[in-house]
């Protein structure tokens, strides 16, 4: 389930703290007006956090060959 929430500036990074605190909960900044910057760190910190969960074995990421197959 996503949730939108507004919320003022001054306790906006109060507020993703203590979401980012509860294991169950992805938390991240949205802003109206997405840039190709925004769009990339985000992919970023996906990736990132895909690679840390197939590092505690979460997950299974695909091999080299299995991604060269798709294409």
């Amino acid at each position: 389930m996503k949730i939108l929430l507004d919320i003022k500036d001054e306790k906006a990074v109060f507020i993703m703290e203590l979401l980012r605190n509860f294991p169950f909960v992805k938390a991240k900044p949205f802003t109206e007006k997405p840039s190709k910057k925004n769009d990339f760190l985000s992919e970023l910190q996906e990736a990132v956090e895909q690679v840390n969960l197939a590092k505690r074995g979460k997950i299974k990421l695909k091999s080299a060959d299995e991604l060269l197959n798709e294409l």
